[in-house]
């Protein structure tokens, strides 16, 4: 029954929130809202279907009578649970799972190896008057740039230390990669700040994005300080790197025609039940 719970609560919200709209806006297939809690569990989406277009549910689905503000009733089926399989055949499928994941590791590139791509390659980002120029396995440099390409101010960040990025790695490689899911390489002996006195450094976070290699943000972690941020679509080929996709459940609602409304509401009345009404 949670996921009953939940589902109820969802439709609840979903349901307030289209309490403005007008109903040639809902019932084209309308989609109300996707809902999770977090990346990791499933997501449901709301779909609000006309009269002449209903869903069919199939067997032994739950459902549930929702009122919107304006009165109107929808039929809402409520996706099944998954049930975990036991027995003799999925232990089979499972190792033959590991005996096929164990091989494809042994065949990956290393973090390293993917992203050689960008070798020889400089990016650029643009921030108010700031720009940032990160060249990889080279050198970051923020500058200002007046008339298209004439740099009137200049600091570098760091240069690429890879003793550095090693250790850094290994210290992190049991829990940031993991959790995070970006590889880093370290860029220290920068520009020597006014206020700390000392080099300025930059962690380079190489993360997985399917579109263009390209420098998405730059964060100021303390003083003098940096994080910036790189996406690389060949990094999207090792495992540990790739975005999880969630499983995605669709809630389908049927609007309730007039007639079999009347009846259902006879019914109600009979077994004590109303339906679930839209909170404000």
């Amino acid at each position: 029954m949670r996921i009953t719970q939940i589902l109820s609560s969802l439709l609840i919200i979903s349901l307030s929130s289209i309490s403005n709209v007008s109903s040639d806006q809902i019932f084209p297939a309308h989609l109300v809202g996707t809902f999770s809690r977090n990346n990791r569990e499933p997501k449901y989406t709301i779909e609000f279907l006309p009269e002449d277009a209903p869903f069919h549910p199939g067997d032994n689905l739950e459902s549930m009578v929702m009122l919107d503000k304006q009165g109107r009733r929808f039929l809402c089926f409520l996706p099944k649970e998954e049930e975990s399989t036991t027995g003799w055949a999925s232990t089979q499928q499972n190792m033959s799972t590991v005996l096929m994941e164990t091989d494809k590791q042994l065949k990956l590139k290393t973090p390293d190896e993917l992203l050689q791509p960008l070798n020889d390659q400089c990016l650029l980002r643009q921030e108010g008057w700031w720009s940032y120029e990160f060249c990889h396995l080279g050198s970051v440099r923020q500058l200002h740039v007046e008339d298209g390409n004439k740099i009137v101010q200049e600091f570098s960040l760091g240069k690429y230390d890879a003793e550095a990025t090693a250790a850094f790695n290994q210290n992190v490689s049991h829990a940031s990669t993991m959790k995070e899911r970006y590889h880093s390489h370290i860029f220290t002996n920068g520009t020597t700040c006014d206020l700390t006195g000392t080099p300025r450094e930059v962690e380079v976070r190489f993360v997985c994005a399917e579109t263009r290699a390209m420098v998405t943000s730059i964060t100021e972690l303390s003083t003098c300080k940096y994080a910036l941020t790189v996406q690389c679509p060949t990094l999207c080929k090792h495992p540990l790197f790739q975005l999880e996709k969630p499983v995605s459940h669709t809630i389908h609602c049927n609007l309730i025609p007039q007639e079999e409304d009347a009846s259902r509401n006879e019914e109600e009345r009979v077994v004590g039940e109303s339906p679930k009404v839209a909170d404000s």
